[in-house]
């Protein structure tokens, strides 16, 4: 920072700081939150409903998780699929979202062929949006590929729900293409690697579809594609109060079009502390099996994350990441299915004494947390996403766009809700806390 720049921004921070109690003294809900950790209600929604705990008395109580699709849990949504050899959970999933309720067999069909004709980039997209310009975050080539794909619909500013619908649905469909082509051309620009492009299969679904893309032989096993499938439901939506989806909303209400607003919400999701919270996990695990072997004892592994929570391991942060939720108290229902249908393509890829290890370490950190912070946790998904991920071969730039494409379909769902229930202008208010000054003159300054 420039020398002047900062001591202005010095001298400043005497007028400006907000005592933490003012919240509590202007009953302010910081970061929206409640005193008992619950988020402050902002709308109505029949799309999905997150349950981490129940009000009994008017006091909060830890439950078992659950995740609702439009009223459907999501458990029971995958595993209603189970035995089935088509790998399109994830569109069936974006058909209920969208449209309230589950599709036949005829009517799935004609969806995904819906979305296979919009597979296509435009003419010249790949070219001059990406290739042309590779970015050094992928986050942020998605939020430029998407606004530009602005300039190429024939009515951008039309923004009735039907619309929405159309655009939202076009771009999702996209997103496999704009993704992959984006790491290839961060991977060919800064990294020096083979350049190689392949073009999405109308055959294949979304999940199929990423990893044709993304693998130079385009070579994929069939429990490769049902797992990353799966990781797709399991991020499709999670309540309108999250923070991406909150921010399509808010934008969304002012009446602008959608290409902006899913890049506000791809702003939102590109932060550590929303969507890249799997990268962190996987960072600080990597550091753990340096230190410890995959039979390291119990103790050991307590030890060690005792260490974490005392800021004398890893990142100092006193965080042992990828364990516990702001909402989820007892259990998170995504961690608890992957956990499920991880085994099989870890014997596959010969990595069983690796999950066994995360298994235990979650195990560890819940006995920890208790003795240490006396609370209860349980592991999130980010905690095991970012090891699907890696069973995958996915490079760790590609977590939080897959995130993207995953809760599309979320926002999308959430927009036109908004548009079609509510249709007002998101504006809250804050409290001036604030001296009143009189202005004076820059000679007696």
């Amino acid at each position: 920072m420039d020398e002047k720049l900062r001591s202005f921004y010095e001298k400043g921070l005497q007028y400006n700081e907000i005592p933490n109690p003012f919240f509590q003294q202007y009953d302010v809900k910081k970061g929206l939150r409640n005193e008992d950790g619950t988020g402050v209600c902002v709308g109505l929604t029949k799309i999905a409903d997150v349950v981490g705990y129940v009000k009994q008395n008017g006091k909060k109580q830890d439950a078992q998780g659950k995740l609702f699709y439009r009223g459907i849990e999501v458990c029971d949504l995958i595993q209603g699929r189970m035995g089935q050899c088509r790998v399109n959970a994830y569109e069936e999933t974006c058909f209920l979202l969208l449209f309230g309720y589950l599709p036949n067999r005829s009517e799935l069909d004609a969806f995904c062929d819906l979305l296979a004709n919009h597979y296509e980039l435009p003419g010249q997209f790949l070219e001059t949006a990406i290739l042309q310009r590779p970015s050094k975050h992928l986050m942020n080539q998605l939020q430029q590929a998407v606004l530009s794909l602005y300039d190429y619909d024939a009515n951008p500013e039309d923004t009735t729900p039907t619309h929405t619908l159309v655009q939202g649905l076009s771009i999702l469909a996209k997103l496999p293409s704009l993704l992959c082509y984006a790491y290839h051309a961060k991977a060919h620009h800064f990294d020096k690697e083979s350049l190689h492009i392949h073009y999405p299969q109308t055959h294949f679904g979304v999940a199929e579809n990423i990893l044709h893309l993304l693998r130079s032989d385009s070579a994929f096993t069939a429990q490769e594609a049902q797992l990353l499938d799966l990781m797709l439901v399991l991020h499709a939506d999670h309540g309108g109060g999250n923070n991406s989806t909150f921010t399509n909303v808010v934008i969304a209400s002012t009446g602008t079009d959608i290409y902006s607003t899913l890049a506000g919400s791809i702003g939102s999701l590109k932060g550590p502390r929303h969507g890249g919270a799997n990268i962190r996990v996987c960072d600080m695990m990597k550091q753990v099996l340096q230190y410890l072997p995959y039979d390291a004892s119990d103790e050991e592994i307590r030890q060690l994350q005792t260490g974490i929570l005392n800021k004398q391991f890893y990142d100092q942060s006193g965080l042992i990441y990828g364990m516990g939720h702001a909402i989820y108290t007892l259990s998170d229902p995504r961690a608890e299915l992957l956990k499920q249908a991880i085994p099989s393509l870890a014997q596959e890829k010969h990595q069983e004494q690796r999950f066994a290890f995360y298994r235990r370490f979650e195990e560890c950190a819940k006995q920890v947390m208790l003795a240490e912070k006396g609370i209860h946790v349980s592991a999130n998904v980010d905690f095991y996403s970012g090891f699907v991920y890696e069973l995958l071969g996915i490079p760790y730039d590609l977590y939080t766009p897959l995130f993207v494409c995953a809760r599309m379909v979320g926002w999308l769902a959430h927009n036109i809700e908004n548009k079609l229930y509510d249709g007002r202008i998101m504006r809250p208010a804050t409290q001036y806390v604030g001296e009143m000054r009189q202005y004076i003159e820059i000679e007696k300054r």
